[in-house]
């Protein structure tokens, strides 16, 4: 792996192909940054726990799973449906990603997916928030059973794609998201700005920005060639 000099831990530059790409939602294709600090800050401060280790808990994980984490004595479906109602209804501070949209639009539509640790009301609110393409599967925290850095979404991404998961590639902002896919035999790119390179290390390659990403396709429309130039 290379890195550029003024970017430790991101790549000058690489190439991949595969047969479906998998996105996280939040902080890949939806900067919800500012949306998500607030709710969990709030939350935090309710319930007299320190905001910056929960918020940096809750990035790439189910609400249920950060509950559970950072508070175990409380009752935690409770928390959750309080949390999730607050989420599913404001879109204040939640932008598109530049570039999400092209990349979106460029891809054949059995050929990528969005597996989210959000909730499905909370993801479709942002998909049309940011006018993103809907995917055709979408899997979200309802649609599973474990979350990050379990494999299961993933998983369950390819299955419904009908893909060979060591054929797809997929592209995260979190550890959590990451150890998932390599944990489900996925090649992965990891997308600087949650969190820096360094904590990606878990990606296959780093890139600074998603706009870094050119994917082209084959005539047969099922290959997928993804070049990253960073210099």
């Amino acid at each position: 792996m290379s890195a550029s000099a003024d970017r430790p831990g991101v790549e000058a530059g690489f190439s991949l192909e595969c047969d479906a790409i998998l996105f996280d939602l939040d902080g890949v294709l939806v900067d919800s940054t500012t949306r998500v600090a607030e709710t969990w800050d709030r939350w935090a401060r309710k319930h007299q726990l320190d905001p910056a280790r929960v918020i940096a808990a809750a990035h790439g994980r189910r609400t249920i799973e950060t509950v559970q984490l950072v508070a175990p004595h409380l009752a935690a479906t409770e928390e959750v449906a309080t949390l999730e109602a607050s989420e599913a209804t404001n879109v204040e501070g939640v932008f598109e990603v530049p570039g999400a949209r092209e990349i979106l639009e460029s891809l054949p539509p059995n050929s990528w997916a969005i597996v989210t640790s959000g909730i499905r009301a909370v993801a479709t609110l942002r998909i049309r928030h940011t006018r993103l393409p809907m995917p055709k599967v979408l899997v979200c925290a309802e649609d599973i059973q474990h979350g990050k850095p379990d494999p299961e979404g993933y998983l369950t991404a390819t299955e419904r794609l009908g893909v060979d998961p060591t054929r797809c590639v997929v592209i995260e902002d979190t550890p959590p998201g990451l150890e998932a896919a390599r944990t489900g035999g996925m090649r992965s790119i990891g997308v600087c700005g949650t969190y820096a390179a360094d904590a990606l290390s878990m990606a296959d390659h780093t890139i600074p920005r998603l706009k870094a990403l050119r994917i082209s396709r084959a005539k047969n429309g099922r290959l997928l060639h993804i070049l990253v130039a960073t210099t």
